[in-house]
């Protein structure tokens, strides 16, 4: 399952405390000799337990199921396409997780709408469609020296523009701890495993050459490729198809798109959901999501 915003785990309980809570009454849903429990009883517990976030899940799902669009023939695919993949073991997984297929794809419809949202107004290009194909089919072995600011990184790369010894540099300068062993080294990678900004750089240098600073969030960095080789088991380019290119188009505009910016959206979808939440005891629900509202406008 690909990774959602909100948490997966509680949405098992959702579809219960739904139930319960549309017509939470005295009726009797077991009996025993010891006692009885109600529908009440049911949704008071849930409410204690999972009550916050599984009110978050089902009130997003309806602002978002109010904007965008979900079939469920994207559902039923995604389904398809997990059993495939786990094979037997699909079954225990979902009884494991508390699921059945019913609520399991509730799940994926969610986090389909969320991925619709998080990725609305994000543009990739055929170019960068094009540049990501060729890329699969090579990798580089690299090493880098992270700074925390712009400064300290050109005096680290004056140094090693007039000869410094990289690996020893790294020791001395970079905040990433691993770097007081490896010298910076990174090993092999493709262009999956970095950040896009990380990528772009170290694709776009020469064997032995010494990047200018590059900015991430992680800080400032120095990279030096010093070798590539051919991807084993990556895909042809002349193999690739229509469908399979469409495919790497949606994965790289979800790589594009910024979590953050879902969170401000939902805020201001809630705003104008104008949601009245009945139980006190759930008032505080949604206050996560106000919080970002009010950060955003702060800035």
């Amino acid at each position: 399952m690909k990774k959602s915003v909100i948490a997966a785990t509680v949405a098992a309980s959702v579809l219960a405390l739904s139930a319960c809570s549309n017509n939470a009454g005295e009726d009797v849903i077991v009996s025993s000799k010891v006692g009885d429990i109600t529908q009440q009883d049911l949704y008071e517990e849930m409410k204690t337990t999972v009550g916050e976030q599984a009110l978050q899940l089902m009130v997003i799902e309806k602002v978002l199921d109010d904007k965008y669009d979900v079939d469920q023939e994207e559902v039923d695919k995604q389904y398809n396409d997990m059993k495939e993949q786990a094979g037997e073991g699909f079954d225990s997984f979902l009884a494991q997780q508390g699921y059945t297929e019913e609520s399991y794809k509730d799940m994926i419809k969610l986090n389909l709408l969320q991925e619709k949202a998080l990725t609305e107004g994000v543009e990739v290009t055929d170019e960068e469609v094009d540049q990501y194909i060729d890329r699969m089919g090579t990798e580089l072995n690299a090493r880098h020296i992270l700074v925390d600011d712009e400064a300290t990184a050109k005096e680290v790369k004056t140094k090693l523009d007039e000869g410094g010894d990289f690996a020893e540099l790294a020791k001395e300068y970079s905040t990433e701890p691993a770097a007081q062993e490896s010298g910076g080294e990174l090993g092999w990678f493709g262009p999956d495993k970095m950040v896009a900004d990380f990528t772009d750089a170290a694709y776009g240098l020469e064997v032995n050459q010494i990047s200018e600073p590059v900015k991430t969030d992680f800080g400032y960095h120095i990279i030096q490729v010093t070798d590539t080789r051919e991807a084993e088991g990556a895909e042809k380019k002349e193999d690739i198809t229509d469908e399979r290119r469409a495919e790497i188009k949606d994965e790289l505009i979800q790589k594009k798109a910024d979590p953050n910016a879902l969170m401000d959206k939902l805020s201001k979808m809630l705003e104008d959901a104008d949601i009245d939440i009945k139980d006190e005891d759930l008032k505080d629900a949604l206050d996560q999501f106000k919080a970002s509202s009010d950060s955003e406008e702060e800035k």
